[in-house]
């Protein structure tokens, strides 16, 4: 069974994922873009979303393209797919990404309020789960066939699955930067106790990158 692991998760110095006050405007909170800079830089970023050529190749590239190695699923919290909350007020809303979205695979999104699964260009499916994050967790896992199951975000999503100690692999960026307010990824947690340390550190050019593990989860 492949694992269950977080990758490029940005987070800010003083320990947030978006900024306050998120919304159609804001998606990744006020002062949330900051975050990611090290992402929108790199080659595989720029391949990815813009379908473009250019783009920068070191450390931090290389931490992109490995968090796509071996994804067989994925799982996303509701507001990784939009800014909508509560019941769908139609299906116009199709997600943050176009007509073709980055995922290419079984995309299993968190909501309390069902949805008829989408099918959309590219071979991204989004199913949209009402029963819980075990739930998610079983059908991504069977979609991705013993491959891992990459989850996304967002914070509360991440927060979910680290308190039933269900993630593998957690790889953070921390970007240069300090938010002051917004949603704290480990506020809380006691990460130690639930049974994860941090096996590796690296600098990259634009954020510093942290492997948080599970004992005997191999690198």
């Amino acid at each position: 069974m492949g694992k269950l692991r977080v990758a490029c998760f940005s987070l800010s110095i003083d320990g947030f994922g978006a900024g306050p006050a998120q919304s159609l405007d804001h998606p990744l909170g006020i002062g949330g873009m900051a975050l990611h800079q090290w992402a929108f830089a790199t080659a595989a970023f720029q391949r990815l979303h813009g379908g473009g050529i250019g783009g920068e190749t070191g450390v931090d590239n290389g931490f992109i393209e490995r968090g796509f190695d071996n994804v067989g699923a994925w799982i996303l919290g509701r507001n990784m797919f939009g800014p909508l909350r509560g019941p769908w007020p139609d299906l116009e809303w199709k997600g943050w990404w176009g007509e073709e979205p980055p995922y290419r695979t079984q995309v299993f999104v968190l909501t309390h309020h069902p949805r008829p699964t989408l099918a959309m260009k590219g071979g991204t499916t989004f199913h949209f789960v009402s029963d819980g994050v075990l739930s998610a967790l079983e059908r991504a896992r069977e979609a991705a066939g013993g491959r891992d199951v990459r989850l996304g975000g967002g914070v509360d999503a991440v927060r979910q699955y680290l308190r039933a100690s269900l993630i593998d692999e957690l790889h953070l960026a921390i970007a240069p930067t300090l938010l002051g307010s917004g949603e704290a990824l480990f506020a809380g947690l006691d990460l130690p106790a639930l049974g994860y340390q941090c096996e590796e550190l690296v600098p990259g050019e634009r954020a510093c990158h942290l492997l948080l593990l599970r004992p005997g989860m191999p690198a």
